[in-house]
């Protein structure tokens, strides 16, 4: 590891489509979190709490990394932790990937487990953390969120590791924009960060350091009050990886 706390936020996109194995595969962004570990053979923990521990999705995680030079494990809570000391496994890893699904379920789950603090440690001692839509969010104060059915909710029970709130899946889920602009905007939620499709957000520490992207068109984007009671957004230009 390198001694630094990175989280690579994904908006979507780590997957894509495979006429192999599981039918998906990992994309460029999958391979820039791996690379931020700087080992050969990184150690990568699969975590689909978010998706209840569907042990399908973890068995297509496996297969999609058949050919590359990881050591792939994963953690569950269902029907127990498969491991006896979670926070001292995690500790083991380089990295960490969270799948997307429900994020408030996985939080408290986590919470439930004393996973929030496990990650919270595993963090500061330099294990990348990564994640996509759930995934993402769970490392920030909060965003919007389906875990509630299909009209959107504002969430704000994240970690916090991140001090901003997130918007995923933003170019393709017309509700994700307004909602976000409109928390921010009344302050239920901090200004934050938002990525599209195909999108990643990097953070070294806290502090935002680049996007990512395996799309020609993905963009990321700040949004922060705008002094007069609503929100302003911005554009940051993303970084164009292999897919």
């Amino acid at each position: 590891m390198l001694g630094q706390s990175h989280i690579l936020a994904i908006g979507g996109g780590s997957f894509l489509p495979s006429d192999r194995y599981s039918f998906i595969r990992p994309s460029g962004l999958l391979r820039y979190a791996l690379d931020l570990t700087g080992q050969d053979r990184p150690k990568l923990c699969l975590v689909a709490t978010a998706l209840g521990d569907e042990h399908s999705r973890l068995l297509q995680m496996y297969d999609a990394f058949r050919d590359w030079d990881v050591e792939v494990s994963h953690l569950t809570v269902f029907p127990m932790p498969n491991v006896p000391d979670p926070r001292a496994f995690l500790l083991e890893q380089d990295i960490v990937y969270v799948t997307g699904g429900s994020v408030a379920n996985l939080m408290a789950l986590w919470r439930l487990h004393g996973l929030d603090e496990a990650f919270t440690e595993a963090w500061r001692a330099g294990v990348v953390l990564a994640g996509q839509s759930a995934g993402a969010l769970c490392w920030h104060v909060g965003g919007n969120t389906d875990s509630f059915g299909p009209t959107l909710r504002q969430w704000d029970q994240g970690l916090g590791l991140l001090p901003y709130s997130c918007g995923v899946h933003y170019n393709s889920d017309p509700q994700r924009r307004t909602l976000l602009h409109e928390a921010v905007a009344a302050g239920t939620l901090p200004q934050g960060y938002a990525a599209d499709e195909g999108v990643g957000l990097h953070y070294v520490g806290t502090e935002l350091v680049q996007a990512v992207t395996i799309d020609p068109e993905g963009r990321a984007y700040r949004v922060e009050p705008d002094g007069a009671g609503g929100a302003k957004e911005s554009v940051i230009e993303a970084r164009l990886l292999t897919s």
